[in-house]
């Protein structure tokens, strides 16, 4: 992973702002498809360097706290494209069935690997262990990257963009790039630094996040469970020093989260029994809680000429549906195979419009199941209830339903139909 010479003012061909899950993955797979000359810009300081943030392969060891990812089959296959799917699946929870229920009706659907015809109908990974292979394979990579930096001014050009790139204790530099990739996260900086605005719907709703001990094992089973006040998930993850633990994503009203975030462990696992039941036995434990506002994030636009906005900068969804990351990995994918097959400059407007084209459809039908999921079971009125219990006994009993709805959450529909290049899910 070499750094850039700051003494300089080198042009690129590739310039990605954001150096996360998704900076990181969409440059791997284009080093993978093509030696163009690629920059990664970081706010966050970037080494693979053991530490205790970032540390090396070596050095990993699981938290109780480790905040995860779930990766659906079609993100298992991109990442097996790229020659990181053996090192990641070391330290990962496979899903082997998905129970679907509506607290308080009859309806419930399971969906199980063996019958969507996969070993594993997604995998849950702590986000410190995929960003440690993430960042391994970085460090192999003919990757330049300037940590601790911060992107200043952002100026279209003729046959590209000149960024003014600010690191810390250094003078401001210059750069060129033919194509610069804004994937900084939601509500990005340098995008507004263009007039790049996000359209943002809150749902009234705040997200509490937490690792939950667990008395019985998950045996690889995730649960969706709908409530009136909202939706939860119980994703499995990897045992900790002999315990089974699940990773809980909670959605409630804003004023009955911020009660929880403030209750004591034994109250605050009492409420989540009471929601949940007794299927994972008598909750055990707690670890760090963090909440957050949920909201519907999209970009104004996604590609310009000489510019891509891609991951949470250009779609942030609700987090029940595991799709988000997901998403932004199936567009790193498309771009990267875009990018590869072109004659052009890789500017060109006419290019990165004939990327968004192919990922239209898939962009927007994962944004309309991530909407509208907690919106439908939200809906507490008996009409409701009865069409959305009906369609839940419906898929419970017709396979073809199943595999439908299995093949849609594991992102394979989409890259079947519309990518034939490197990442195939």
């Amino acid at each position: 992973m070499p750094t850039v010479d700051t003494k300089k003012n080198p042009a690129y061909d590739i310039v990605i702002v954001g150096g996360g899950m998704v900076g990181i993955s969409l440059a791997l797979l284009l080093n993978a498809q093509k030696q163009w000359n690629i920059l990664i810009i970081e706010a966050q300081a970037m080494s693979c360097e053991d530490s205790a943030d970032k540390p090396t392969l070596g050095a990993y060891s699981s938290s109780f706290d480790a905040r995860s990812t779930a990766l659906s089959w079609s993100s298992r296959n991109i990442y097996q494209s790229i020659g990181v799917w053996p090192q990641l699946k070391k330290h990962l929870a496979p899903i082997e069935q998905i129970h679907v229920s509506d607290r308080g009706h009859i309806g419930l659907t399971r969906i199980h690997a063996e019958e969507a015809q996969v070993e594993a109908l997604g995998y849950v990974v702590e986000n410190r262990w995929l960003g440690s292979v993430l960042l391994s394979q970085l460090g192999q990579a003919d990757i330049d990257v300037l940590g601790s930096a911060s992107v200043e001014t952002i100026v279209a050009l003729a046959d590209g963009m000149q960024l003014g790139i600010q690191q810390i204790d250094k003078n401001k530099q210059m750069i060129d790039a033919k194509l610069v990739v804004i994937a900084d996260g939601a509500g990005s900086s340098t995008a507004k630094k263009l007039g790049i605005q996000s359209e943002s719907i809150a749902y009234g709703q705040t997200g509490i996040i937490a690792n939950i001990s667990i008395e019985k094992p998950h045996n690889g089973v995730a649960y969706e469970r709908f409530t009136d006040q909202g939706p939860m998930a119980l994703l499995p993850l990897t045992d900790f020093k002999g315990r089974p633990r699940s990773a809980l994503v909670w959605t409630q009203p804003s004023d009955i989260a911020a009660s929880l975030m403030v209750a004591d462990e034994r109250t605050f696992l009492d409420q989540l029994q009471a929601r949940f039941g007794h299927r994972l036995g008598q909750f055990q434990q707690v670890g760090e809680r963090v909440s957050f506002g949920l909201a519907l994030t999209k970009s104004s636009e996604q590609v310009r000429r000489n510019l891509v906005v891609m991951g949470n900068a250009a779609h942030s969804l609700h987090p029940v549906a595991g799709q988000g990351f997901n998403l932004s990995l199936r567009d790193a994918a498309t771009l990267a195979d875009s990018l590869a097959s072109a004659t052009e400059s890789v500017g060109e407007l006419t290019l990165l419009q004939s990327y968004q084209q192919q990922q239209a459809a898939d962009q927007r039908n994962t944004v309309l199941f991530s909407d509208s999921l907690p919106k439908l079971f939200g809906l507490s009125a008996s009409a409701a209830a009865l069409g959305r219990n009906s369609g839940l006994l419906a898929m419970d009993l017709i396979p073809s339903l199943r595999r439908g709805f299995a093949r849609f959450g594991m992102g394979m529909a989409t890259r079947e139909a519309g990518n034939k290049g490197l990442g195939n899910g």
